[in-house]
């Protein structure tokens, strides 16, 4: 029998639906950093951005037997998980939120913290200014900009994952683009600041 380094997501899916631990954490290694990448593109927040990669593994794990994969990828069905888990962070999350932000700051044993800090607050104040922008065009042009732009998801893969026609989301795609290239402050486009 031949040991594969690098199975495929389909491979990895059926051992994660039979309830093996040890694929999911492949998995999990494998995409987390996407997953955490797009939710802080959603929310703007390194903290919450984390909370949402939780909620996105832990719902896949629960759900691993519903999973979608698209091209044999699970990376856009883990995406619309943690996009829809930013959803419930807005309906739900402001009280939990506030309470998280009370805790002490994690240490970190290598580097200087204050440098550190101050980059998270830079990385966040910028990204809130793009997301109060983007939060002004319509729900589905959200969807596609957080998928096929920030996410580099493919126009087929969203499509088959969202249930619409690839046209349809390259529409949505434009049309986003068009309503950003307008309304956003030049040095947000720049990425001046």
């Amino acid at each position: 029998m031949r040991h594969q380094a690098w199975p495929s997501d389909e491979e990895l899916w059926s051992s994660i639906a039979a309830g093996d631990e040890s694929a999911f954490g492949r998995l999990f290694d494998r995409y987390s950093r996407p997953v955490y990448n797009h939710a802080f593109r959603l929310t703007g927040s390194w903290s919450t951005a984390e909370d949402v990669t939780q909620a996105t593994f832990l719902v896949a794990w629960r759900r691993r037997h519903d999973a979608r994969l698209v091209d044999g990828s699970a990376l856009p069905w883990l995406l619309v998980v943690a996009t829809n888990a930013v959803r419930s962070e807005w309906r739900s999350g402001r009280r939990w939120l506030a309470l998280l932000r009370r805790l002490p700051a994690e240490r970190y044993a290598d580097g200087d913290l204050a440098d550190e800090v101050s980059a998270r607050l830079d990385d966040e104040r910028r990204m809130a200014e793009v997301l109060s922008v983007v939060r002004g065009l319509p729900p589905a042009e959200r969807e596609a900009v957080a998928l096929c732009l920030w996410s580099g998801v493919s126009y087929p893969d969203a499509a088959a994952v969202l249930g619409i026609s690839e046209v349809a989301v390259r529409s949505r795609v434009s049309r986003a683009r068009s309503r950003l290239a307008r309304l956003m402050p030049e040095e947000i486009q720049e990425g001046k600041r």
